[in-house]
């Protein structure tokens, strides 16, 4: 009985819903070389690139940022005024609050182009080489579908990095050739790829307020399981606890959820104003 609620649990997630098999979403290079092509994204004709701001390590799920939709952002705004009520400990702990940007292209794979269209999710230092690639008149459009360029993706494991991460490298492929010489499999390239703005959960500004304040107070959350967070940067300067604010004699009565209800309590309008939006 136990084993068959093992693999019940196992083979479903919970709530009855289909388990979502990612790898006919996202594609992930390999240590090795792989030859991909960049399709125009259905979405932005004229950007195959799309970037998305997201939090790692606050709850045990990544959070997609609400900026990203031209909404408020609480993490961000408490990030902010942690810099206007600047202290070294203030600093340190909104750099670490910031979100990251990953980029989704969406891609082909040579001698996968049974899988159809997938998203190559990177980061900046990819990134920086993919639109430098871009702008050089000498490869012209890369993504052009009768003569665009296949991109060789070139990746190294943790012996050739030095940390635990793969690291990936581009290069263009000199001679042109068509994304298919079926005009039909193209066709269903451009119209049939996953969104990445869709792909997230979308949490609500309270849903994550409160992951938020429950992460700034993690010894009232001991036992709750695992964080998990991709790889950051590391401060020589990390304090001790999560959160730090003015302490001066007119704060040292107020709890931390005290600080932190009147961060988005009337002074919300003065940080609002910075936001990107």
């Amino acid at each position: 009985m136990l084993k068959q609620k093992l693999d019940t649990l196992q083979s479903k997630p919970q709530g009855g819903g289909q388990k979502t098999d990612y790898t006919k979403i996202f594609w992930r290079p390999t240590v090795g070389k792989q030859q991909i092509r960049i399709v125009p994204s259905a979405f932005d004709k004229k950007n195959p690139f799309k970037e998305l701001k997201f939090y790692y390590g606050i709850t045990n799920k990544v959070m997609i940022s609400p900026l990203n939709f031209g909404e408020k952002d609480p993490i961000a705004l408490f990030a902010n005024k942690l810099r206007e009520e600047y202290t070294k400990e203030n600093y340190v702990l909104a750099k670490k609050l910031d979100a990251k940007t990953r980029i989704f292209a969406p891609v082909v794979v040579r001698g996968e182009e049974d899988k159809g269209v997938r998203l190559w999710q990177f980061g900046k230092l990819v990134y920086e080489e993919l639109l430098a690639l871009a702008v050089d008149d000498e490869i012209g459009d890369y993504t052009d579908i009768v003569d665009g360029r296949d991109i060789t993706v070139e990746t190294v494991g943790p012996e050739a990095t030095g940390t635990p991460y793969n690291k990936s490298s581009v290069r263009v492929r000199l001679k042109t050739t068509p994304l298919s010489e079926d005009s039909t499999v193209v066709d269903g390239y451009l119209k049939e790829q996953p969104n990445p703005e869709e792909l997230f959960k979308r949490f609500t500004f309270d849903e994550m307020k409160s992951a938020l304040e429950k992460w700034l107070s993690p010894e009232d959350t001991n036992g709750e399981g695992e964080i998990i967070s991709e790889p950051a940067e590391s401060f020589d300067d990390t304090p001790k606890s999560n959160f730090q604010l003015d302490t001066s004699s007119q704060n040292v009565k107020k709890t931390k959820n005290d600080q932190f209800e009147e961060i988005f309590e009337g002074g919300e309008k003065k940080v609002d104003d910075d936001l990107p939006f």
